[in-house]
Order: structure tokens, then sequence, then C-alpha cells
């Protein structure tokens, strides 16, 4: 090792995402380990960057029939339709265990109706040990004739606004893909006073059995995640870190040190990995221990350092020098 190489112990992997301080950039994803009891079946969650919780509505949902989840190239494909206890549940139930994770714990939010998003952000502001809310925008707006809150700029800087107004701490939008621009949902987010927009949820697609002629899952399509979606996460990533102003969390196909280094490279402030603990319990303890190793490696001594360095290989046309 030269004299004044950056040896992995000197590296910090303390990152900021507005108002939070995280211990690293590593987050567990929505729905990906319940409120953290999964993942501390096999590793310490509390080394961990954070949790997003399970998203959870107003009022119980049952969810969609199943089979819920099938194995895709490279990834799964989920048709949980948002199966949760609801607000009591949560309250009674999960959130005094949530609150005793040694990390941030962020609530992911669902509702079908403006109110219901309103109703959860006064129920979080009085629990004391939530850091911050993550809103859940892929439900159909059952008053706007059944669109998408998240594919509707208009939805989505109206619920971030009336969360914000009523939640004191953090507020994360989670974008929805498969719109023409996620950068005009970003915005929107930014508008209504977001403190961080995720990006992004699940991309829709399908798994089919043509022997049986039906879907490998219960519902004819549902969301896709894992490696095989990375390369357009990263994209989104990139473009939304380009147009606005509020930090960017990333979200989709993240499974190893690399990849989080990927992200944070397009401009991403912290990572959330998910379906890579369907397949490594572990994955988050095995990203944590090769993180300094890497920032090392390049010659970085924080985590800090390496977001936003991404620079193009080529200039675009009509912006080269003379």
């Amino acid at each position: 090792m030269a004299p004044d190489a950056i040896r992995p112990g000197e590296v910090s992997l303390d990152v900021r995402v507005g108002r939070l301080a995280l211990k690293n950039p590593v987050l567990v994803a929505s729905g990906c380990g319940q409120f953290g009891e999964e993942i501390s079946s096999f590793a310490d969650a509390d080394s961990l960057g954070g949790v997003v919780g399970k998203s959870f509505s107003l009022r119980p949902r049952d969810g969609n029939p199943p089979p819920r989840t099938a194995e895709t190239p490279s990834g799964m494909i989920n048709s949980i339709g948002l199966e949760n206890k609801g607000l009591d549940a949560f309250r009674a139930d999960i959130y005094p265990r949530f609150a005793r994770l040694g990390t941030l714990r962020i609530a992911s939010l669902v509702g079908e109706r403006p109110e219901e998003y309103r109703a959860l952000a006064e129920a979080m502001a009085a629990l004391e040990g939530i850091d911050a809310v993550e809103l859940n925008l892929s439900c159909p707006n059952v008053e706007e004739g059944g669109r998408t809150f998240g594919k509707d700029p208009r939805a989505v800087e109206r619920i971030t606004r009336e969360v914000r107004a009523r939640f004191p701490r953090p507020v994360w939008t989670k974008l929805t893909p498969g719109v023409s621009s996620m950068a005009v949902l970003a915005r929107a987010a930014e508008a209504g006073g977001a403190d961080a927009v995720t990006v992004m949820n699940t991309l829709v697609g399908m798994s089919v059995d043509w022997a049986r002629a039906h879907s490998r899952i219960g519902s004819p399509t549902g969301g896709v995640s894992g490696p095989a979606v990375k390369p357009l996460a990263l994209a989104n990533v990139w473009q939304v870190a380009s147009c606005v102003g509020v930090p960017v969390v990333a979200s989709g196909g993240a499974s190893c040190a690399r990849d989080v280094l990927e992200f944070m490279t397009v401009g991403a402030r912290a990572v959330q990995v998910g379906t890579a603990f369907f397949m490594r319990p572990t994955a988050g303890s095995e990203i944590l221990a090769q993180l300094p190793e890497l920032l090392a490696g390049a010659g970085l001594r924080s985590a800090e350092e390496a977001i936003g360095r991404f620079r193009p290989r080529h200039e675009p046309p009509g912006h080269a020098d003379g």
C-alpha cells in the first residue's frame, strides 16, 4: 500500500438526506423487510442507514389473490396488493417494535383518497419514533376515475403539500415509473414541499405460464423489481437528480456495493435495497462490508464524496466548446 493510500477503516459512510443524518447510505426498501424484524433474523438491521417499513393504509386491506410473487429473469414480480392491517394495528402492534430499531425508521403511507394521507400524516406526527414518512402514491385515486396518484403531477404536489403541512419531520415522495417524464413528477413533489424524492417504484410487468395460458401470479400484471430494472432506475435517478434541488433516494435493482455506488455516482444520496434481501438475507451486511474497500480503492475518504460524480463521456450535440 502506498504511504498516502486511504485505508478502508479511514472511510466514513455517513451521509445526509436533507435534515436526516444517516450512519450509511444503505436502506431497506419498503415491503422487503416488513419493519426490520425479518432482516434482524439474519443480520443486524440497526447497522443499516434506515428501514422503510411496509406500506400501510388508514383501514385494513386484504391484498390480491395468491400466488403473489414469482421469479423472473434477474428479478421478481409481485402482486401483493398492499395488504396490511391498517393504521390502528400499526399503532398498537407494530409501532412499539419498529420504534425500538437503532436506526432511522421511515413509515410508508398509502391511501386511496387525499384525506386518507392527511389522516395518516397526523397520526404519524404524534409518534416520536417515526423519523420520516415516505409517500407511496401507487394506489388509484377513487375520486378521479381511478387514475394512479403517482402518475398525476397535480395529485403528487397536492398530497405532498398536505402531508408536509401535518407532519413536522422529513417527507419523502416515492415516484411512480411508467410515465413520460419522472422529472415532471419530481418537480411536482418538490413544489409540494418534499424533503426528498425516492426513485423509483416497481415497473408494471407480466410473467406468463404459456402452457396453462395464465399468469404466474394471481393478477395479470404485477410490479417488477430486482437487477433487471437497475439500468432504468439509474437513468431516472440521474435525470431527476439533475432537475430538482431536493435529495434523491434511489430504489430499483441495487443488490451489491458496486450497485449502491453507481446510484450515488449519478446523484442518489442514499440507496434502498429490496429484492436482494429475498435472494440473500445478508445482503445489507455484505454491502456495508464492501463499501469502505471500494471507496478507499477509488481514493475517496467518504461516501459523501461519491455522490454526483457522474460526467457524460461525451458532451451532448450542441454543447461542445467552439
